[in-house]
């Protein structure tokens, strides 16, 4: 098997290594080649050198405007073959921008599939994240080999951009969860309860959840090195925001989760761990 990849970021580079793993060969690009180091992949010059290579290309990058970019800017990916192409594109979407892009590519003769993930590094090396798909199912179908090696759970959703809103829905829950978590965890120390006791009553308790579960370590050693970051949070939950004014539905909970991320934003930390919203809260 072989692909392209573009994108090597933290989550980007662990779904890259997945892939690797279990032995598909890649040719890769990313805008600082050096984070292609120690993958064991052939590096391309540019995007465009990827669509000539390779007839199935993964992108995984911070947003739209990234993607958009890379499919049409200099010598993009559109620079290169893209007749018969198949762009899958993990990337985090607004949902108007995948609309572009689906269209974009038919009309180069290729196919595009949204296919956002759930999940972030660790189950990305594992091959443990779920991917949400919308595009044509026949292409879909054609790549499935492909979404097996990085999906534990592989929803497709048909329709485009259905994908890419139902990723937003996911992450505006996620962003909640935490920042839940993040106000419970203080206001317990500050009643006396160690933060290690908090941590495994919420985890026995109403805070059970994946989300506790992959945080705990960080919340517990305070170690806020990005897994997801609190800019990429905060861009989905705008994105959010768009959706719902679209829809004309007014968000209840939303605003408030959006407004804790705005700060963290303001205070220069958007490149931390979004866990680390918890470190804001606790500081007041």
């Amino acid at each position: 098997m072989q692909a392209g990849f573009i994108g090597l970021g933290n989550l980007g580079k662990a779904m890259a290594g997945r892939l690797i793993q279990e032995g598909v060969e890649l040719i890769v690009w990313n805008r600082t080649p050096s984070k292609a180091e120690g993958l064991g992949a052939r590096v391309a010059k540019t995007p465009a050198d990827v669509a000539t290579a390779a007839e199935v290309i993964f992108l995984n990058l911070f947003d739209s405007e990234a993607v958009a970019s890379i499919l049409t800017k200099g010598a993009g990916l559109l620079g290169g073959e893209c007749a018969g192409r198949v762009i899958i594109d993990t990337t985090t979407n607004h949902f108007r921008g995948v609309e572009q892009f689906h269209r974009l590519l038919k009309e180069s003769g290729a196919s595009y599939l949204e296919a956002p993930v759930i999940g972030s590094v660790v189950p990305a090396s594992q091959g443990n994240l779920t991917v949400l798909v919308s595009g044509e199912k026949s292409t879909f179908n054609s790549v499935h080999p492909y979404l097996k090696l990085i999906g534990k759970n592989i929803v497709f959703l048909g329709a485009p951009g259905l994908a890419t809103r139902m990723k937003l829905i996911n992450n505006f829950v996620l962003a909640s969860f935490m920042a839940s978590l993040a106000e419970a965890i203080a206001i317990a120390e500050d009643i006396g309860v160690s933060r290690e006791a908090v941590l495994d009553i919420l985890s026995v308790g109403a805070g059970n959840s994946v989300v506790l579960a992959g945080k705990r370590d960080k919340l517990l050693r305070e170690d806020f090195s990005p897994q997801f970051s609190c800019a990429a949070m905060y861009k989905d939950l705008k994105y959010l925001a768009d959706l719902s004014r679209t829809m004309r539905r007014p968000l209840a909970t939303a605003e408030s989760v959006t407004e804790l991320f705005a700060k963290m934003m303001e205070r220069g930390e958007g490149n931390l761990d979004f866990s680390a919203v918890y470190k804001m809260v606790r500081e007041g």
